[in-house]
């Protein structure tokens, strides 16, 4: 990359832009006149590193695929994975047993065996294992999986059902964190290392599909009395702990109730949350500023409804979400299903979705959404190991966030979800370039 050049890459609405690279702009020595439409970086102030970006690998994602023709879904798997063409994703989410975007409920105990003799993966190999298999090889040496139940098996629950909530049963509790020590061994053997697992898919909703309510303190006892320990004993303590997954309302409540515990905390690595309450960016900072050794993990977002073909309004929802995240101090981030049918499925409970990649399964069809080029703006350029710099910008109808790679490359990421164009300069090092954005569009700026 050449000094005093600043790359532009763009995708922007009405026009043919995606994520496409534009006439690159010039720095210039600054000016002591110039004051106004100032987007300011400021290298010498750092916050956190960023782990990665992806997408949840579920069974319904890994179906859809495998309807498609082997192009087709050659194309998806590079279009996420490839490290040059691709949008770089690295890490990863999927389900610990069945979940909504399942065909079913399904366990890896069916029936009442505390012991856990009749434990296996069978329904894994049909489908999610080949996808993650594939995702992980193209990714490369970066690549990581984070896991998470939806719900215990039925005879582990008040409830006696995967869905519709219900508890986990006391009597059950070291069964169900063996569990969690079979799964990863398991998937360990078929050459899949978990990364890290989150305690319940969100933990605070009961849902007519797989779903166990837990609160604070039983998840928090829950970690320290028997998941930790039994990891610990299994010589997995390398695989992370996260809690609550859910969304952000009550990320700093639960944090604290789980944090405040020595015991309990010195097992967890951070807490994970979702964005379906709204945005309370500021409740992650929060979390930041009284537990800053916790890693904040956004692990589940999207638009919510079934398909919406073409809306230009999902991306930019993807694109304040994760820009309020960042400056906030989130460090990994998934995405929900990364390609789902033309219906938002499948679903065992009728419960569609859009997501960024849309598999037609009936034309042989792949569609890419506004989200998908949205979130590429980031997952592509901030990488794994880039840290958050400081920045400012001169008026709220732009977004803004920074980053400088292990590379030494700078990502700057201005996004205006205004109806006018707007015009800024960028000013770093004594130096300003001039340049604009237009309405409803995001931009990359990379500089070294």
């Amino acid at each position: 990359m050449n000094e005093g050049i600043v790359r532009v890459i763009q995708t922007a609405k009405d026009t043919e832009d995606r994520l496409t690279e534009k006439t690159s702009i010039t720095f210039s020595p600054d000016s002591a006149e110039k004051e106004m439409e100032l987007i300011n970086i400021y290298e010498d102030l750092e916050y956190q590193e960023i782990e990665g970006f992806g997408g949840a690998l579920t069974e319904a994602s890994a179906v859809t695929i495998a309807k498609l023709s082997e192009a087709k879904q050659k194309e998806i798997i590079d279009a996420y994975f490839h490290p040059e063409h691709g949008i770089g994703y690295t890490l990863c989410r999927s389900h610990i047993q069945s979940c909504d975007f399942s065909l079913g409920n399904y366990a890896y105990v069916e029936e009442e065996d505390a012991e856990l003799h009749n434990f296996n993966i069978s329904r894994d190999h049909e489908a999610i294992i080949p996808l993650i298999q594939r995702a992980a090889a193209l990714s490369g040496e970066d690549f990581r999986l984070f896991s998470s139940p939806w719900s215990p098996p039925s005879w582990m629950k008040t409830n006696g059902q995967m869905n519709n909530g219900g508890k986990l049963k006391p009597e059950f509790r070291q069964a169900w964190a063996d569990m969690f020590v079979k799964y990863i061994q398991a998937y360990a053997a078929e050459g899949i290392d978990i990364w890290a697992v989150s305690v319940q898919n969100e933990a605070k909703a009961v849902q007519i599909w797989d779903s166990c309510v837990y609160t604070a303190e039983e998840e928090k006892d829950f970690v320290r009395d028997y998941l930790g320990p039994a990891l610990e004993q299994a010589n997995l303590s390398h695989v992370k702990v996260l809690i609550w997954d859910h969304n952000k309302e009550r990320v700093y409540d639960r944090a604290k109730a789980a944090f405040e515990d020595e015991a309990a905390s010195k097992y967890i690595w951070g807490i994970c949350f979702h964005w379906y309450s709204g945005d309370h960016f500021e409740a992650l900072s929060a979390v930041h500023d009284r537990f800053p050794d916790k890693k904040l993990f956004f692990s589940e977002g999207c638009q919510e409804g079934g398909v919406h073909l073409g809306s230009w309004n999902t991306g930019e929802r993807y694109g304040h979400d994760i820009m309020g995240n960042l400056n906030n101090w989130m460090s990994c981030w998934t995405d929900w299903n990364i390609v789902l049918d033309e219906q938002g499925g499948p679903n065992h409970v009728g419960n569609y979705c859009d997501a960024p990649i849309i598999g037609d399964t009936q034309k042989d069809e792949v569609i890419f959404e506004s989200s998908f080029y949205y979130i590429g703006h980031f997952s592509k350029f901030i990488r794994p190991g880039a840290k958050r710099i400081g920045s400012s910008k001169y008026t709220d109808k732009l977004e803004t966030t920074a980053f400088r790679n292990t590379d030494g490359t700078i990502a700057v990421i201005v996004m205006n979800r205004t109806d006018n164009q707007l015009p800024f300069t960028l000013r770093c090092r004594g130096q300003l370039a001039e340049h604009s954005i237009p309405a409803h569009a995001i931009q990359t700026l990379l500089f070294q």
